[in-house]
Formats: C-alpha cells, sequence, structure tokens
C-alpha cells in the first residue's frame, strides 16, 4: 500500500507521531509543498491507497475523488473538514476518518492577534529591525468594547479572557439567545449594534453557506473609525473585497487575520502590502501540542485501517 502524507508545510508529521503500525503496510510518501491545480492534485494523489490531510488545506472533491481510484481512505485532521466531499467519498467506498481536537491554541492566538493589532507590535518590531525606534501609540483594552461574533466553545473562552482584561463584552450570532449570552458574562446584541458599538470585532464561527460573505461592506461601514477587526475563524466569511477597501480608505483602524479566501495567499494579494493589516500565515492551530494530536491520532487511524485491510 502507499500513503501520502499532504501539506506537510513544516516537515514535521513523521517526528510528532508513532508511523511504525503504519510502516509495516505501507510506503510513506511526505510533501511538504502545496498544489492547487486540480490536474495536479490528480497527478500527486493518483498512486496513493490512503492519504492523511491537514485539515482544509487540501480540497478532495467530487471531481478530483473521481479521477482516484486507487484512493481507499482520507484521514483527515481535525473532527470535522469541509473541503472534503463526503458524499462522493462514501459513493466511491472510500473511508473518511477524524482525529481529535484543542481549542486551545485557536483561543490564545485570538489574543495574541488582538494584542499585537492593538499596540502595533508587528510595524514597532519592523522598525527596531530596520534600525529605527518608536514610530505610534498603542491603545489600552481595558474600558473598551470587544465584539464577539459566535459564542460557542471558542468564542465563549476569548470572551471569558477580554472580561479578564476589564473590556465590556457583546456578541451576536444568529441564534445566540440573551440566557445564552449572559451565562457567559456577555451582553446579547443584535448584528447592527455590535459593529457599531464594538472597538474589536472579533469572528469565532463555522464557515457555511449561511455565515459565507456574512460581514461585508454594510457590517464594516458600521465600525467605528477606531475600531479593529480580527478573524482567526475562516477567511470567506467576510467579504474580502470589502475589507480591502476599508483598510485602503482607512474607515477601520486596522484588522488582523490569519485566514484567507485562497490559502496559500497569492504572493501578489493586497492582504501582504497594506499597512495597517496585520496578516498571519493560517497559524491559529499550528502547535506542537496539537499536531501531536492531529498525527497521532491519523497515524492511528491509519494504522488501524491497513491492518483491517491487509491482503
Amino acid at each position: 500500500m502507499k500513503v501520502a502524507i499532504l501539506d506537510d508545510y513544516q516537515n514535521v508529521a513523521l517526528r510528532l507521531a508513532d508511523w511504525s503500525a503504519v510502516r509495516r503496510h505501507a510506503e510513506i510518501t511526505v510533501f511538504n509543498d502545496h498544489v492547487a491545480d486540480p490536474s495536479a492534485v490528480v497527478e500527486r494523489l493518483r498512486p496513493f491507497d490512503v492519504v492523511s490531510v491537514m485539515r482544509e488545506r487540501m480540497p478532495l472533491t467530487r471531481e478530483i475523488l473521481q479521477q482516484l481510484p486507487n484512493l481507499k481512505l482520507i484521514a483527515s485532521t481535525g473532527p470535522r473538514n469541509a473541503s472534503i466531499n463526503s458524499q462522493t467519498a462514501a459513493d466511491l467506498g472510500i473511508a473518511v476518518t477524524a482525529t481529535g481536537y484543542d481549542s486551545t491554541p485557536t483561543i490564545e492566538f485570538t489574543w495574541s492577534l488582538i494584542l499585537a493589532s492593538m499596540r502595533g507590535i508587528d510595524r514597532e518590531a519592523a522598525s527596531l529591525r530596520a534600525g529605527g525606534w518608536q514610530t505610534g501609540l498603542g491603545s489600552n483594552l481595558r474600558g473598551k468594547s470587544l465584539g464577539v461574533v459566535g459564542l460557542g466553545n471558542i468564542g465563549r473562552e476569548v470572551a471569558r479572557i477580554g472580561l479578564a482584561f476589564g473590556m465590556k463584552v457583546i456578541a451576536w450570532s444568529q441564534n445566540l439567545t440573551a440566557e445564552s449570552a449572559n451565562a457567559a458574562g456577555t451582553t446579547r446584541v443584535d448584528k447592527d449594534a455590535l459593529f457599531r458599538e464594538a472597538d474589536i470585532v472579533t469572528i469565532h464561527l463555522v464557515l457555511s453557506r449561511r455565515t459565507t460573505g456574512l460581514i461585508g461592506t454594510a457590517e464594516l461601514a458600521l465600525m467605528k473609525p477606531t475600531a479593529r477587526l480580527i478573524n482567526s475563524s475562516r477567511g470567506p466569511i467576510v467579504d474580502q473585497a470589502a475589507l480591502i477597501n476599508a483598510l485602503q480608505a482607512r474607515t477601520i483602524a486596522g484588522a488582523a487575520v490569519d485566514v484567507f479566501d485562497t490559502e496559500p495567499l497569492p504572493a501578489d494579494h493586497p492582504f501582504r502590502t497594506l499597512d495597517n493589516l496585520l496578516a498571519t500565515p493560517h497559524i491559529g492551530y499550528v502547535t506542537e501540542e496539537l499536531y501531536r494530536t492531529f498525527y497521532g491520532d491519523a497515524a492511528a487511524s491509519m494504522a488501524a485501517w491497513l491492518e483491517a485491510n491487509a491482503a
């Protein structure tokens, strides 16, 4: 059997898990680069019986899966993966497995983005590296209003930390009730009120048809000129063109984003040059501890499947 580990950007998969049980039945090939063109994806994956995918880095669409007759198992990391066409996989007899997950890295990283954006850490670090010194003024969190869009497992913890900083925390999502918001120490407001009142808007929603483009020109226009938008959830929840326009026009103070419509981010993308945007390469979940869970569980599920299907 042939196993592919895809999009291992940091080249760490083989050292963060025990693959010995997989090696007993299969040859492992690790790919550190990313291919996006569907024909290139098919060409790369055609020889493999099993593929391990990291989160949503590699979309496995109906068209791609239909051209992979050897593929029998997709070992996905995390509890869900919207980029895999699960119905097509089932129709083709391709098994799909998931792994454990811990939201701690994303919760902590959200606050890294908030703090770095509010204090201009990227700007000041760049100045120091270039031989300069202080260039601007930061802003306190205490007394500011934090608007949490999506008060689920991650949003609730982000809100709790905001309260610890002495912030007023308001929240909104389509299904959020006043009782649930109060239980988390926050106040439920309507969507427009959240964008009008918040000094920081942070997004914590699952990407779906309902949430795609949920934040666009109208919502950004409601924000204070001193407010900042934080997105460590999924890129398409925010209308990308609308955010670029708001940042270029400086109708908001800034944004910090870790997620994008297209990943990896194209080299010529405007997000790479805007001076009021802090952008990071989707590293909110990228910690050694979570990778050990991801790759450890993926290796175990692959080993179990290979053992059960060994000739």
